[in-house]
């Protein structure tokens, strides 16, 4: 099987889609043949639900040799498959008066300390009180046109109960300059995780593919074919408890080669070790000295903290290094883990 997005302009011009559409291309093999076409072309488009798929049937958006196809139900037949996509509409978002941590800023960027709780973007469920609505409010009007309407200066995110740097761009030329930085990897960044158990080994590097779990949309999955690659170099700080047995908790410093979705929580799954309080990647209970631990912190979030942030002014050329300790919350979790 085979997958195609056009996004850049020269594959674009190679299809047929609407105005403001992307088009998906979808080769199905005989062998991968005969089932139901709607669940066939999530199979090949993780992405996309059975609904999603069955709603553009319905808008006359899915094609075959140039027929459009409405049948959600009919066999899947050989050959290729094309999905017009309508862009999201996202309403703008309204600056917000809402205060921030600021570390650093300059009339081209700007780097805050985000809290846990907080979204970077207004989304299903965090339409307000986002991040992108306080910038909005402190940085003004003019950074609406950086980066687009629905994340304005925005070139990364932090989950929304994972705290620590963010950087933000305040004009066109930190945004295409900070992006670049970020699809190139020439940021260091650096996460302080608290975890159940301790890796094995206590240092080294996690390499896989990401992607959207098969078994469960929301969640990311290491996956053996397709997704991204995905690379976090790990050390152990410290390990708690145990009684100089098999540790029952550990700090972890996860330095990013890659910025996947949810890259640090799942690789530190992978090993093992998820982090505390996770409610997603969590796979089972730590100890019960470890949940009382949680309980006294009162930690209600994955124990994922941004803490270091480094990279080079895209505009000035310095290079700039930002750190930030741990929140409240976490650092009473570590009190008590190291009381253990």
């Amino acid at each position: 099987m085979s997958q195609t997005d056009f996004e850049d302009d020269d594959l674009a011009a190679e299809a047929p889609a609407a105005e403001g559409m992307a088009a998906r291309i979808v080769t199905i093999e005989p062998s991968a043949a005969g089932g139901r076409l709607d669940k066939t072309l999530a199979e090949h488009l993780p992405d996309l639900s059975r609904g999603r798929i069955q709603a553009l049937m319905a808008q006359g958006l899915v094609s075959r040799n140039g027929a459009a196809l409405s049948d959600a139900s009919a066999k899947a037949k050989p050959g290729e498959y094309q999905l017009l996509i309508p862009p999201p509409a996202p309403a703008e978002p309204e600056p917000e008066d809402i205060p921030l941590s600021i570390l650093f800023e300059d009339k081209h960027l700007i780097v805050i300390d985000k809290p846990a709780g907080m979204a970077v973007h207004p989304a299903p469920g965090s339409e307000t009180g986002t991040l992108v609505n306080a910038l909005l409010h402190h940085c003004g009007a003019s950074l609406s046109g950086i980066g687009g309407v629905a994340r304005p200066g925005i070139v990364h995110r932090l989950d929304k109960d994972t705290s620590g740097v963010m950087v933000a761009a305040k004009s066109d030329a930190a945004h295409q300059g900070l992006s670049k930085l970020f699809a190139t990897h020439d940021i260091d960044r650096v996460y302080v995780a608290l975890v159940r158990g301790a890796p094995n080994p206590e240092r080294g590097t996690i390499e896989t593919r990401l992607g959207r779990s098969p078994h469960d949309r929301k969640k990311i999955a290491v996956l053996k074919n397709g997704g991204r690659e995905a690379i976090t170099h790990y050390r152990t700080e410290a390990v708690y408890g145990g009684d100089g047995g098999k540790p029952l908790a550990a700090r972890i410093a996860c330095t990013l080669e890659t910025g996947r979705t949810h890259q640090i929580r799942v690789h530190m799954t992978s090993k093992g070790t998820p982090c505390l309080g996770d409610p997603v990647y969590g796979s089972g209970p730590p100890a019960a000295a470890v949940r009382e631990a949680i309980r006294d912190a009162g930690l209600k979030r994955q124990a994922l903290h941004a803490a270091v942030l480094g990279f080079v002014h895209p505009v000035t050329g310095q290079a700039v290094r930002f750190e930030s300790p741990l929140p409240a919350d976490m650092a009473q979790l570590q009190a008590n883990l190291t009381a253990l």
